[in-house]
């Protein structure tokens, strides 16, 4: 029939139990005649526990009296990425016990090519010429995601979420017709339905929005996969591992934009608490302090998102504010003050209370007044906006953390979210 690669979450292999109904899953696309690679992430809370290890010894100090971080990251590698490798072998052996033929791969010996970042690497190539021809003799290909090889033959992982990454670009390397991710929900929807009851779930969704939305803190997919679906136009399906067996399981296709999506303006409201807010005082205002203001965050890593500068033409000076991951804060607040004799400003404020809002759909192009829409909105729960941020196809506001479940609500609501719109069609 075709070749697909289905991807498994770790809520989806969190026991023997779940690996078991996951083996049911892909014995049942077998049985419909596909080619399938399955690609795996550790059992629930297992990367954490590796993690842990790791930052444990992390505390001891070496003969030199310098801690050990730095220095472990091939190591790291090494120890979090043996959750999936124990995954894709027992998956492969419920497959055994249930007449499928299958046989686990890890990252290297598919190999599955990668830079020299560890714990954070990308994805340079995939070679397919053992993996491909194993499948095509019936052979279930069970591959441990997250993890691939470096060019000094060292294990390295794709960071938090990589194995969604490694499913994609494994689908691309085998000319797959389509990749399957299964999560615990069974689809993407217009909004987190934690905080929205009646938020619905989506059809269709173009690669674009899915990628607004996965980089705005929606953390159904993770946003590289996206980026690379959408860059070899490899349809993606999400949908849940928990359906009970028989019952419908239609998920939510990612695609191009098509005449078959919904003729909707907004797609959804993504949210993200990970933001932390920095201001410089009195920045010189003058050509090219944004930009040093920049080059000491690019030098430290950290990526800036969000960016207001407001100017005092009574002292020359302007006030900068801009967002960084809540993570990167302190490295942040560091590289800013090294650099402060460089970059010339009076002080720095920061608030770590702070949430990003954002709206987004690729119907924003063709159609105005959803700024003030969503400003609007917001006004009316008395939500103060601190910084805007706008793309064609999304619009972002950074508000105080205590008004984020009120915000989402307020946004879902005024713009009809909760309805099903006809579909889109084309002019006579």
């Amino acid at each position: 029939m075709g070749r697909i690669v289905m991807k498994f979450g770790g809520t989806s292999v969190a026991d023997l139990d779940r690996i078991r109904a996951v083996s049911k899953l892909v014995a049942a696309e077998v049985a419909a005649g596909h080619e399938v690679a399955v690609v795996v992430s550790a059992m629930s809370g297992e990367t954490n526990r590796l993690v842990s290890l790791v930052d444990a010894l992390d505390k001891d100090m070496d003969p030199t009296g310098e801690k050990s971080g730095g220095a472990i990251a091939d190591e790291y590698d090494s120890i979090v990425s043996s959750g999936e490798q124990v995954t894709s072998g027992l998956l492969a052996i419920a497959l055994r016990r249930r007449g499928i033929p299958a046989r686990s791969w890890l990252g290297w010996q598919i190999p599955l090519k990668t830079d020299m970042a560890h714990s954070k690497a990308r994805i340079g190539e995939i070679e397919s010429s053992a993996i491909g021809p194993s499948m095509a003799q019936g052979t279930v290909a069970v591959v441990a995601g997250f993890q691939g090889i470096n060019k000094d033959d060292r294990i390295s992982t794709l960071g938090r979420g990589g194995s969604d990454t490694s499913a994609v670009a494994i689908a691309v390397a085998l000319k797959a017709d389509r990749c399957d991710i299964y999560t615990d929900v069974d689809g993407i929807y217009t909004t987190d339905p934690r905080i929205v009851p009646d938020a619905r779930r989506l059809n269709r969704i173009a690669f674009e929005e899915m990628l607004e939305l996965a980089s705005l803190g929606a953390k159904v997919l993770q946003v590289r996969s996206v980026e690379l679906a959408m860059n070899y136009n490899l349809p993606i399906r999400v949908l849940t591992s928990m359906a009970d067996e028989g019952q419908r399981n239609p998920g939510t296709l990612v695609c191009h934009e098509d005449l078959t999506m919904e003729e909707r303006v907004v797609s959804g409201v993504a949210y993200s608490r990970d933001e932390a807010q920095i201001t410089l005082l009195k920045l010189s205002d003058k050509p090219g302090m944004v930009a040093k203001v920049c080059k000491a965050m690019s030098d430290a890593g950290i990526i800036v998102d969000m960016i207001v500068q407001g100017i005092s033409r009574s002292d020359n000076s302007a006030n900068l504010t801009f967002t960084v991951g809540e993570r990167d804060l302190e490295m942040a607040l560091a590289a800013l003050d090294a650099a402060k004799q460089d970059i010339g400003f009076a002080g720095v404020k920061f608030d770590r209370d702070v949430t990003k809002v954002s709206v987004v759909g690729i119907g924003m192009r063709s159609h105005t007044g959803v700024a003030q829409t969503m400003f609007e909105a917001l006004a009316a729960k008395g939500i103060n906006i601190s910084v805007i941020a706008t793309s064609e196809i999304k619009i972002s506001v950074l508000i105080d953390s205590e008004y984020t479940e009120l915000a989402v609500r307020a946004l879902h609501s005024a713009f009809d979210l909760h309805t099903t719109p006809a579909p889109r069609v084309s002019a006579p």
